[in-house]
């Protein structure tokens, strides 16, 4: 007769591990929610960007240097903000970064000059990383180690669904407000921003002791740096801790690939769709959706595959993603046809999005006293990414075409495939 195994409860009594669950979840889907409508105040200016550079006298390659400016800040806010959400308290942190993001975005809706708009809008990046890693870093103090892939990857779904809610809600403002062109986009989205965090500050709860349980326990012991020798360590000792790792640092060059790849695509793609297919800008952002819409999709596939198909071995799904999104831009500059263009859109939205499995990996190998860092670190390179992009794919599209720029984004994805490989080959352990 098979033996069952008994039920894991981290550490806690059938009591205390049901409320544990009630709020891990209330924990998340707060976060989650609140994210959801975050992208509002960041991807707006990529679909209206054609309208912005007509009205103020500019080049779609200046406004990419613009758009930049955002992706800059963002990248060096979230290099400190991960730890700074834990001196201030995480939950007044990020709702402050909310708040400002909303402010400044209606303060750009008022604006006529061009490097006033690109100083508010970097920013704007600073206040809009506020959030992220500090959630992250929330997330891991909620969620059990053989949990934590699905739980990253469902967060990271409503950064892809938020992408979806940004597309329809600027779709909707540019109906409502035909007069105000690409000012509408910079001030309706903010509302529903502002509002949900009326949820998020009634549900988000940042550890268990906050709501009178013990941090749960792990079967291995290996997940929890003591939080007391932590903090006598200093602010910068996880910085010093995580940076001399290897693994760290291939970790960060992929996170900057799949920021190129991710960003790369969401900026530029609704103005290819314009200039190449000759669509008007409500047309191509009704076919660029299908990129964001893949990006969610990919967070319910991964997960799974990394929990239940791999068992928590993350690797494989980043092999796998990076060989389809090569050979997905590799193929897309030829298409020529609307549908087939927006169905090929949502495959590379799908393998592109590996964010989540590199949140899940922060989790895995800073344990929740070091992931929140260790989000913020990878975040940065992420934006890094992103920002580099921002410029470079203006020039590029310039002066070699579009599919200069898909192909180089093809050839960034083989250069991730062997960083991912060299990673599969190092130790995996718990910095501690």
């Amino acid at each position: 007769m098979t033996k069952v195994k008994p039920k894991n409860t981290y550490g806690y009594t059938p009591e205390q591990y049901s409320k544990f669950k009630n709020f891990a979840w209330k924990m998340l889907l707060s976060f989650g929610i609140t994210y959801l409508f975050f992208y509002n105040g960041r991807q707006n200016i990529n679909l209206v960007m054609k309208q912005m550079a007509a009205e103020l006298g500019s080049t779609e390659a200046a406004l990419g240097i613009v758009s930049g400016a955002l992706f800059w800040c963002y990248a060096f806010g979230q290099l400190i903000n991960g730890r700074l959400g834990a001196y201030f308290g995480y939950k007044k942190f990020m709702m402050f970064g909310v708040l400002a993001s909303a402010a400044i975005n209606t303060i750009i809706s008022f604006q006529h000059s061009i490097p006033v708009i690109a100083v508010l809008w970097g920013l704007n990046g600073y206040f809009q990383s506020m959030v992220w890693a500090n959630g992250i870093g929330v997330l891991n103090k909620w969620w059990p180690k053989d949990k934590r892939g699905f739980a990253s990857g469902l967060t990271t779904a409503f950064s892809g669904a938020a992408q979806v809610v940004t597309y329809l809600t600027i779709y909707l403002c540019l109906d409502m407000n035909p007069e105000w062109g690409w000012r509408a986009a910079f001030r309706y989205p903010m509302i529903p921003m502002v509002l949900i965090l009326i949820g998020f500050w009634l549900f988000f709860h940042t550890c268990p002791e906050d709501v009178g349980l013990p941090a749960f326990k792990e079967e291995s012991n290996d997940d929890s740096a003591p939080s007391a020798e932590l903090e006598g360590k200093g602010y910068f000792y996880p910085y010093k801790v995580l940076l001399t790792q290897p693994k760290v640092i291939l970790l960060c060059f992929i996170a900057a690939i799949a920021g190129v790849g991710r960003y790369g695509l969401l900026t530029w793609i609704p103005t290819y769709f314009s200039d190449s297919l000759n669509l008007s800008i409500k047309s191509s952002i009704f076919s660029s959706i299908l990129l964001p819409i893949g990006h969610a999709c990919a967070m319910f596939l991964f997960p799974f595959l990394t929990d239940k198909v791999f068992k928590g071995k993350r690797e494989p799904i980043l092999i796998i993603a990076s060989i389809v999104t090569v050979c997905g831009m590799i193929t897309f500059p030829f298409i020529r046809t609307q549908a087939l263009a927006s169905t090929m859109l949502f495959v590379v939205g799908v393998s592109g999005m590996v964010t989540g499995v590199i949140w899940a990996i922060a989790g895995d190998i800073g344990g929740r006293a070091y992931s929140s860092a260790l989000v913020g670190i990878l975040d940065w390179a992420v934006y890094m990414g992103a920002a580099v992009q921002a410029f470079a794919f203006g020039f590029v599209k310039d002066h070699f075409g579009w599919t200069a720029v898909f192909i180089t984004i093809g050839s960034l994805y083989i250069i991730m495939l062997i960083l991912v490989i060299i990673v599969k080959s190092l130790k995996d352990k718990s910095i501690k």
